[in-house]
């Protein structure tokens, strides 16, 4: 699921702001809307407001477009005031790099609400290589965090879906019982476009389906959920040290998780 945008500007038009076309994979998260100079800022003021389909972003009174020319319009305000930020903090340029709200309501729009199934079933490909059920088998203190964040989420699913998921040592592959990815498929499919959305965003970041879901049922909390996935990664850049780049994708990806996160949250916060 592409959700990131690009821009032509030989084919200039305030009222949308052009994106690719949409995909069922997000985490290819191309960096192709840098082939061209970023647009400059064309409006004064970024807003918010309720309408017929639901809470539309409106750049000096005049609605944002999708890609496909659709008015983006989002199902709860707390979304909307999200993306109406992100093009009110832009400054000169508008780089869509600061703009995940924006993008991934640009592909649910575009995409997710037409192509639901085949989005969660992209999602569930997930659960049978979770992220959780590959362990580290040394050294003991990664052992022991794995099993500390680890183990409780699928103790979670097993509760909650009577879903129960082995864990393997290193990377040989651990075939999983096709009523568990059944169990918990059903819990995916039941979930409307943007929460959908949200919840696929997240699996594709962190590699986990299961702490995906466990964040988007309230299991864990937000902070809660991007640690456990960060687990590996956080250990070897202990080790390792922390490259300025990677760091730097780093905070991209938890940027996109942000965003992701508050897309599957059922209502907003508070």
């Amino acid at each position: 699921m592409r959700d990131f945008l690009s821009y032509d500007p030989k084919d200039y038009d305030p009222s949308r702001f052009e994106a690719s076309a949409f995909d069922p994979d997000p985490v290819q998260r191309a960096r192709n809307a840098f082939r061209t100079e970023l647009p400059k800022r064309f409006y004064k003021d970024a807003t918010a407001e309720p309408a017929e389909e639901g809470h539309r972003i409106l750049l000096d009174g005049r609605p944002v477009r999708t890609p496909a020319r659709k008015v983006l319009a989002v199902p709860r305000p707390d979304l909307a005031a999200l993306i109406a930020a992100e093009w009110g903090a832009q400054g000169e340029r508008i780089d869509p790099a600061t703009m995940p709200h924006t993008r991934l309501a640009n592909a649910v729009v575009d995409g997710v609400v037409e192509r639901r199934e085949e989005v969660a079933a992209d999602a569930l490909k997930y659960a049978g290589t979770d992220l959780v059920s590959y362990r580290a088998s040394t050294p003991e203190r990664l052992v022991d965090r794995q099993t500390e964040l680890w183990d409780p989420v699928l103790d979670w699913v097993e509760e909650a879906y009577g879903a129960r998921f082995l864990v393997a040592e290193g990377i040989i592959h651990v075939a999983q019982d096709p009523e568990a990815l059944a169990a918990v498929g059903r819990a995916v499919q039941g979930l409307d476009p943007w929460r959908l959305a949200g919840l696929h965003s997240m699996t594709t970041i962190t590699g986990s389906l299961l702490i995906a879901l466990a964040h988007l049922q309230g299991r864990l909390g937000r902070e809660e959920a991007w640690t456990a996935a960060q687990i590996d990664e956080d250990w070897n850049m202990a080790l390792w040290g922390r490259d300025p780049e990677a760091v730097a994708r780093l905070e991209a990806r938890r940027r996109d998780f942000e965003a992701a996160s508050a897309f599957a949250r059922e209502t907003g916060p508070g």
